[in-house]
């Protein structure tokens, strides 16, 4: 069945039709505009009875009196090309042979189409050949959709049922179609469609919708191109945003849209779900590790369906930035290596094999963040390695600090890690409060004294005082610490405290 539009009129032989502007004389494409509607007047001024989109027909009886002063006939053909007026039809030997020459003058000055209807052609013949084409392609559109509701329903059946939905709708609306959040590109059909930064422009938009948390549908403006979003999930638990690359939807892409959004966001609770039962497995085998359970922790992990990498492995530690991130996770998912990754204290672990270390970098000037890396290990010294990365993380020499790159690496660069520091300063504690209360000066006559190597005399001269001064002080110290600062332990332990507490430069 023809399309609605003026060029399938005119090419219907039973209607008899004849153009009476010449293509080149209207706008490209005028021929081709959908008529919604074809309506029959001979008013002089039919506008207020119209509405854009449609065809008008008329006998020509409101010129009557105007002979072959063209005024009238300007001025009306004006008028219906202000009201939205897409075409005329003109209704020959009814009052006068043929077209009136000022009416085809000021249709082709307007550039307003028209064309001749011959007497024997009456006008409802034109309008309903108008409306048997309209009536066929509203058949059509919802046969599509119908098809399509169905094929989208299939492809969630499928083990990848959400990947294969998303590109199933691609290909019924032949535009490219991506599922976002704030932090990342989740699926897209067809891969590549988009920039990458169109994508990160699409991830503002869809982070501003997620964070409002209602449901909502939004049309924007990206490069030059223009999206449709739409959010997944339940007021309050939206999950993610489905963006379709298209300036518009009609009524029967929309149906086929809310049903791959409907389908989707119980596709997304579902894997929620498992992501949530996933990192908690993965944290039961990263405390496994840290136990020093090895086989306990590889077992579990193979079992998963995730094993451990082959050591020797590396530890990484990223700051709370990239653990709070939601979209790290998944994108470590998909970087295809053997990875155990769980959140520890608050911070993102990452153990992986040694060979694949460079992927920290690839993440970090992905995501941003900072992350400490350890020196390559066993397994079974998963425990130490966590301290190194935290250590280098800490250290923040650069966005991803290595262990064995910072100054010092060894036993000493332990002292700077957060728990040193709360064990060195419990351990001070006396001395401290020992000198708040008396206004005594131990703790700076320590510093001065392991500064001159433990020389009275060079530690007196530094602080201005008597060496006499300098041993008393320091026996008072002794005493409050517990510690012979006469042997070597003893001056190991007090000097490790105050470097790991930050008194000493």
């Amino acid at each position: 069945m023809a399309s609605p539009t003026i060029r399938a009129l005119l090419a219907r032989p039973e209607l008899h039709l004849r153009l009476a502007t010449p293509e080149t004389a209207i706008p490209e494409g005028a021929l081709d505009a959908t008529v919604r509607w074809i309506h029959s007047s001979d008013l002089a001024d039919p506008t207020p009875f119209l509405a854009g989109g449609m065809v008008l027909l008329t006998t020509g009886t409101q010129f009557r009196d105007a002979g072959d002063d063209p005024k009238p006939y300007a001025a009306y053909v004006r008028r219906l090309a202000r009201s939205g007026m897409i075409g005329l039809g003109f209704g020959t030997e009814v009052e006068r042979e043929g077209i009136p020459e000022p009416l085809v003058k000021a249709c082709r000055e307007a550039r307003l189409p028209l064309w001749e209807v011959p007497y024997d052609t009456p006008f409802i013949a034109l309008a309903r050949a108008n409306a048997e084409a309209l009536a066929a392609v509203a058949y059509e559109r919802r046969t599509w959709a119908l098809e399509a509701q169905r094929a989208v329903a299939l492809a969630a059946l499928r083990p990848d049922g959400l990947r294969s939905m998303l590109a199933e709708l691609a290909r019924r609306l032949g535009a490219w179609v991506g599922l976002v959040d704030g932090d990342a590109l989740m699926h897209e059909h067809p891969g590549g469609g988009v920039d990458a930064a169109s994508v990160a422009e699409l991830r503002r938009h869809a982070a501003a919708m997620l964070v409002r948390g209602v449901q909502a549908t939004s049309g924007v403006t990206v490069a030059g191109q223009g999206f449709q979003l739409q959010t997944l999930g339940q007021r309050g638990r939206l999950r993610a945003v489905l963006a379709i690359a298209a300036e518009d939807l009609d009524e029967q892409h929309r149906a086929v849209v809310t049903t791959v959004v409907a389908m989707a966001a119980l596709a997304l609770e579902q894997r929620q779900d498992l992501e949530q039962a996933r990192e908690a497995l993965a944290e039961g085998v990263l405390a496994a590790l840290l136990r020093g359970d090895v086989a306990l922790a590889a077992g579990v992990a193979r079992a998963s369906g995730s094993p451990l990498p082959d050591p020797p492995v590396v530890v990484a530690v990223a700051d709370q930035r990239l653990a709070e991130a939601g979209g790290t996770g998944r994108w470590l998912d998909t970087r295809g290596v053997a990875m155990l990754h769980a959140v520890d204290h608050g911070d993102l672990v990452m153990v992986l094999a040694d060979e694949d270390a460079s992927l920290v970098d690839e993440l970090v000037l992905r995501h941003g963040g900072t992350v400490g890396v350890s020196a390559p290990v066993r397994l079974d010294a998963v425990p130490e390695a966590l301290g190194q990365a935290r250590t280098a993380r800490d250290r923040r020499l650069a966005p991803v600090t290595r262990f064995a790159d910072l100054p010092g690496a060894g036993v000493l660069a332990l002292l700077e890690t957060g728990e040193a520091r709360i064990v060195a300063q419990a351990a001070l504690e006396p001395l401290t409060a020992h000198d708040e209360r008396q206004g005594s000066a131990l703790v700076a006559t320590l510093a001065a004294w392991f500064a001159a190597d433990c020389a009275h005399d060079a530690a007196a001269r530094a602080l201005g005082v008597h060496r006499h001064t300098v041993r008393a002080r320091l026996a008072a110290a002794q005493e409050l610490l517990g510690q012979d600062l006469g042997s070597v332990a003893g001056r190991s332990q007090v000097w490790a405290a105050m470097r790991a507490a930050g008194l000493l430069d």
